[in-house]
């Protein structure tokens, strides 16, 4: 969050903390209950109703958030969330350098055009913008004092895009590509050996889930706090040994089963309920902090899953 006084860099092509906290806190106060005597008192904590605007998301973030509405807006909706979401207006800013480890077009997304509320391009020194939806129009009106008209802005722009794509086709994952028809043999996956192997070297420190703009388990602990008590909602995160710990025990007791099962999640379980739609946007946040280099690029190619382009 901006404070004044924050120093901005907008050159930053990806920050080190994804930016799913805006729609899903780390930590969210849902409600307070009181116990007195044999009667229950609950408190339902407001729904967020503050107007945002998220500025300089760059594609993948923004590709993320979709995919979190996958699982947050469907039935049951979270309002919470929900509230987040449509309070707030996404600008986009387009990637001019992208990282070695970036491979969002892996999965269908365009790094130098954001489908944001409103879009942006930093050439040089300037800023150029356009509003994408009402939500970008609406805020384009209430700042139209700031801006000028670009003379040739169409054409400076275009000329940026077609650098980046040039970029990207050098990019060391240039030709990485999951093969849909590999990553729908559940089975198959399942039982490969190459989980024992890859396994091995993972520390289950919980890294790659919070990093990551998509993974969004969470836990519901209670707390008291003055005389009552405060639910709330706090990441989580598959790779730990007690999450989804219940009085029967934990599903998943060794670390190969909890590496399996967020890879699984992420190339086979999802796309199989989501029209085909792969929880990874490509952001190479896991590639560059994984303490043990593990990813789901050395994941994906161990497996066989992906196309030889």
């Amino acid at each position: 969050m901006w404070q004044e006084g924050t120093a901005v860099d907008l050159k930053t092509t990806i920050t080190a903390k994804s930016l799913k906290n805006i729609f899903f806190p780390q930590i969210e106060n849902l409600l307070a209950f009181e116990r007195q005597g044999q009667k229950l008192s609950l408190e339902q904590k407001q729904l967020p109703a503050e107007k945002t605007i998220a500025f300089g998301v760059r594609a993948c973030d923004i590709a993320s958030f979709n995919l979190l509405d996958k699982v947050f807006l469907k039935q049951p909706v979270d309002h919470f969330y929900q509230a987040r979401r449509e309070n707030c207006t996404l600008i986009g800013l387009a990637c001019s350098e992208p990282e070695e480890t970036c491979f969002c077009r892996t999965f269908g997304i365009e790094p130098a055009s954001p489908t944001a509320d409103a879009a942006a391009w930093l050439v040089g020194d300037d800023l150029f913008w356009q509003p994408k939806t009402t939500k970008g129009e609406e805020l384009t009106a209430a700042i139209k004092d700031l801006f000028t008209e670009a003379e040739g802005g169409d054409k400076i722009v275009a000329e940026q895009q077609a650098q980046v794509q040039a970029l990207l086709d050098k990019m060391p994952l240039a030709g990485f590509a999951l093969s849909d028809e590999e990553c729908s043999k559940q089975a198959e996956i399942f039982e490969s050996e190459v989980w024992e192997e890859l396994s091995k070297t993972c520390l289950g420190c919980g890294t790659c889930t919070y990093v990551c703009p998509t993974c969004h388990c969470y836990d519901i602990r209670d707390y008291e706090v003055n005389d009552k008590v405060e639910r709330y909602r706090c990441w989580d995160s598959c790779m730990f040994s007690d999450f989804t710990n219940m009085a029967g025990g934990n599903p998943r007791t060794t670390r190969l089963a909890r590496f399996r099962q967020r890879y699984m999640h992420k190339l086979v379980y999802f796309p199989a309920n989501n029209e085909g739609a792969y929880a990874c946007v490509g952001c190479g946040r896991r590639l560059q902090k994984c303490p043990v280099s593990l990813n789901i690029v050395k994941v994906a190619k161990a497996l066989g899953v992906t196309k030889n382009v």
